[in-house]
């Protein structure tokens, strides 16, 4: 892990810096958005319109790159990122906000892709599984330090966005002059949804339905927050939780998922995920509660993406892992464009604690399918399981697909081994 960062710190420095800049912005909209007097509705559109514009641009994103490379792609996307930020309270609209975060939302796709495109050269077969561990745990961390970031300016005024666009100007620096632009850039056409769904149905329902799980989470926390009448630092503490959550579970989750039938380790994980959501709906007005909440919430749903990948690649042949992951980030997708929407009509019927209804509805439903798919199928032998990888549910292509060639290495290596034994 070290030898990694040491050879690439310039590459996670600035995805951290970028991380930085995309968790505060979404937080501080959140926050700002009732400053400025937009109904809950209105902040579920602005909110869902970044996974539109993300879901545009992971399928656009290789093939800009293809046209012009990878550094042009990188400057001119972070440069529309830093641009628009500052935007954001200049013309305090609804819909100028929903238009900047399609914008800004195609634009972070296309920076991951990028990033993660560099990160998958300069990665090898015996640090891949590593460098990928690595870069979800920057991505963390850049994502809970900036909630820390949001108590630092008055969200009302003009600094606290300034931030955010200074940081994702200054992620330019260290990645543009230290990392050398990778080969020609190819990725696979993704599988037809309808092959997909016949492969692995849990996978493809349970990635629908995880969509919607994140998008509530990383674009609906600080407007519950802002809703359920907490202070600044009270939503900052909030949305940090479920990634601190995230970041503790996901490493023992993904021991043991190579080690039993992952249908029954999704069914436990979104079961109690679904009894956080509904510790928030009953007891969230205790603040200590709504972070236990919070963090159980958390730990369950990133590392639900991650099972829900390697349990659809458990079904698939080496040569067809890269035409399933574009599938199966597009279903996430589109389940995460109609997760804010739906969570927003519901907090609107129910009041802020709608907020846990979706989501307790949504990891319960998982776990239900879970338990309906182990009826319907034999659970697949340990050792014909592919290797379990930790892939962060704002993940593009690239990194599904960098987990793929992890996975594929792992049961190369394993393969090997029994022979050699």
């Amino acid at each position: 892990m070290i030898q990694i960062l040491s050879n690439a710190w310039p590459l996670f420095l600035g995805l951290m810096l970028l991380m930085v800049g995309n968790g505060l912005q979404g937080t501080l909209l959140g926050v700002r958005g009732q400053i400025e007097g937009f109904s809950t509705f209105e902040m579920s559109i602005v909110m869902s319109a970044y996974f539109v514009g993300f879901l545009g641009g992971s399928r656009m994103a290789p093939e800009m790159i293809r046209r012009v490379g990878h550094v042009r792609v990188f400057a001119a996307l972070a440069s529309l990122i830093s641009a628009v930020l500052i935007l954001y309270p200049t013309f305090a609209d609804p819909w100028i906000w929903t238009a900047g975060r399609v914008l800004i939302g195609f634009c972070f796709s296309g920076v991951y892709v990028t990033a993660e495109s560099w990160l998958n050269n300069a990665a090898t077969n015996e640090n891949r599984g590593k460098a990928l561990s690595l870069y979800m745990i920057v991505q963390m961390i850049g994502i809970i330090a900036a909630q820390g970031l949001l108590l630092t300016a008055d969200p009302s005024g003009f600094v606290l966005f300034v931030i955010p666009s200074v940081l994702v100007s200054i992620s330019f620096a260290p990645i543009l002059l230290s990392v050398n632009p990778t080969p020609a850039f190819d990725t696979t056409a993704p599988m037809s949804l309808k092959q997909l769904m016949d492969i692995s149905p849990l996978g493809c329902v349970g990635m629908f339905l995880m969509g919607g799980v994140y998008a509530a989470q990383f674009g609906m926390a600080a407007v519950y927050g802002t809703e359920a009448g907490l202070s600044l630092g009270e939503i900052s503490t909030f949305v940090a939780t479920f990634y601190v959550g995230a970041v503790l579970l996901q490493y023992p989750l993904g021991l043991i998922s190579d080690r039993m039938d992952r249908r029954l380790l999704i069914l436990i994980v979104a079961a109690i995920g679904g009894a956080g959501g509904i510790l928030g709906l009953l007891l969230g007005g205790n603040f200590t509660l709504l972070l236990v909440s919070a963090f159980v919430i958390g730990g369950a749903s990133n590392p639900l993406y991650s099972l829900l990948v390697a349990y659809t690649n458990d079904f698939l042949d080496a040569e067809d892992m890269a035409a399933a992951s574009g599938g199966l980030v597009f279903i996430n997708g589109v389940g995460a464009i109609s997760g804010p929407l739906i969570t927003g009509y519901i907090m609107g019927v129910f009041g802020p604690q709608g907020y846990f209804v979706i989501i307790a509805f949504l990891l319960v439903a998982v776990a239900l399918y879970a338990a309906y798919r182990m009826t319907q199928r034999p659970a697949i032998p340990a050792e014909d399981m592919t290797a379990y990888t930790p892939v962060m549910q704002s993940a593009t292509p690239v990194a599904v697909e960098i987990a793929r060639e992890y996975a594929i290495d792992s049961a190369s290596d394993d393969e090997e081994e029994g022979g050699a034994s």
